[in-house]
């Protein structure tokens, strides 16, 4: 019989994995819920041409990454490999433009067939937001805010640096990429065998290459911000002072860009220096022009996207996890009374363990191993007298509670323990 395994690029969930994926996943939907962004699924697998459309069919991500498969149908689909797209789709297939501006939080597994490396898989989780029908910075504010208050909420802060720039509007990015291709074309023969190709479909994306030959000869490439119109400087310094009034501390990183020409204007990640070659956190930009590409009515955005993965190794311990109270019974008929008793807790919302077999120590050593944070004992004397035996299992403090006071004596143990934590 062969060994079972997880399919490459994948891996399962659970244990401290799982802890902490929902810790990050329950921060940011509350998060997004104070900044009033409504969550939003939409399917893992789309039309291929909603990514080919959006991310451009010379992109490394349609040619060489994307899951791409023929239903029985005939359909050409193709699984998800980002969300922005598939929120754009939803928002013009669904006729939500009556609605705008519209925010939206989402969360769930992305696919690209990709080298797996630490904080990289095939099979990966982001969190991300959107924010539709807004031309002013307010928006771009807004989402580096809730960016900035998710790394708070998560403890993270202190091991991420933002990163801004601005790649202008359409006639500002048109100019500069003439100006990089006369300057790549000079350094044609030292460039790597990617940005060669680069350089005929998308000359923006050498600047973000890794290769150290490119990495040499970006050092003097002409710079974006030579080529912005003022308009743009405009936005750009409106954004820069209004992060400075807020006290983001942020970097401007010449050669952060978008290759793609629905991006516009800013541009901005979150790095890392804590996680090895996998140094983007979180990304995002504004692309105003993206619906209308896709056949929708014009609507500017704004947006970012975080990986889960990433995000939970940077985490500093694992979430606590709730602790359970367990019932040990003594006795076949407190057996019976237990089982009662437990059904009606766990109606009323606590976290309860039985144990199904075993002596009162047996019981009492699975209850420490489940790191309870109490026992409750429950024996004929306590059943005829309808008073429980509660044993606070950090203490070893012991106590009588009545029937009718069991829930609320619960509550307060859990409230303690809380305040004590």
């Amino acid at each position: 019989m062969s060994q079972m395994q997880p399919v490459r690029g994948t891996h399962d969930l659970f244990g401290s994995d799982i802890l902490r994926y929902r810790h990050i996943l329950n921060a940011a939907a509350s998060l997004s819920r104070s900044y009033g962004f409504e969550e939003i699924k939409t399917p893992i697998f789309e039309f291929t041409n909603v990514f080919s459309r959006t991310l451009g069919d010379a992109s490394d991500i349609v040619s060489k990454e994307m899951y791409t498969f023929s239903d029985k149908g005939g359909e050409i689909l193709s699984l998800r490999p980002e969300g922005t797209a598939s929120i754009v789709r939803s928002f013009i297939s669904e006729g939500l433009a009556q609605h705008l501006p519209l925010k939206f939080f989402y969360e769930g597994p992305m696919f690209r067939y990709e080298r797996p490396q630490k904080g990289r898989y095939r099979q990966f989780y982001q969190i991300g937001v959107e924010l539709l029908g807004v031309d002013s910075t307010d928006a771009d504010i807004e989402v580096i805010s809730m960016a900035e208050h998710l790394f708070r909420k998560l403890g993270v802060s202190r091991k991420v640096t933002l990163e801004i720039n601005s790649i202008g509007d359409h006639e500002s990015r048109n100019n500069y990429k003439q100006a990089l291709v006369e300057y790549y074309k000079k350094h044609l023969e030292n460039l790597s065998d990617d940005s060669k190709v680069r350089l005929m479909t998308n000359p923006l994306r050498i600047l973000d290459s890794k290769d150290k030959r490119d990495i040499a000869i970006n050092h003097d490439a002409p710079k974006l911000a030579d080529y912005l119109n003022e308009a743009s400087k405009q936005k750009f310094e409106q954004i820069k002072k209004t992060l400075a009034d807020l006290g983001i501390l942020f970097k401007v990183n010449p050669f952060l860009v978008r290759g793609l020409d629905y991006y516009c204007h800013l541009v901005f990640e979150y790095r890392t220096t804590a996680l090895g070659s996998q140094d983007a956190v979180l990304s995002g930009g504004r692309y105003d022009g993206l619906t209308e590409i896709m056949g929708g009515p014009k609507a500017p955005a704004v947006g970012w996207a975080a990986g889960v993965e990433r995000l939970s190794l940077l985490l500093d311990a694992d979430p606590k996890k709730l602790r359970p109270i367990s019932l040990i019974p003594l006795g076949e008929a407190a057996e019976m009374a237990c089982r009662n008793l437990a059904h009606d807790l766990r109606g009323k919302g606590f976290f309860i363990d039985m144990s199904y077999s075993g002596n009162m120590s047996n019981r009492m050593k699975k209850a420490t191993k489940q790191n309870a944070i109490a026992a409750l004992i429950i024996g004929e004397s306590e059943l005829q007298n309808k008073l429980y035996t509660l044993k606070l299992m950090d203490t070893g403090v012991q106590m009588t509670i009545k029937e009718t006071e069991l829930s609320e004596r619960l509550t307060t143990i859990y409230g303690d323990s809380s305040t004590k934590s």
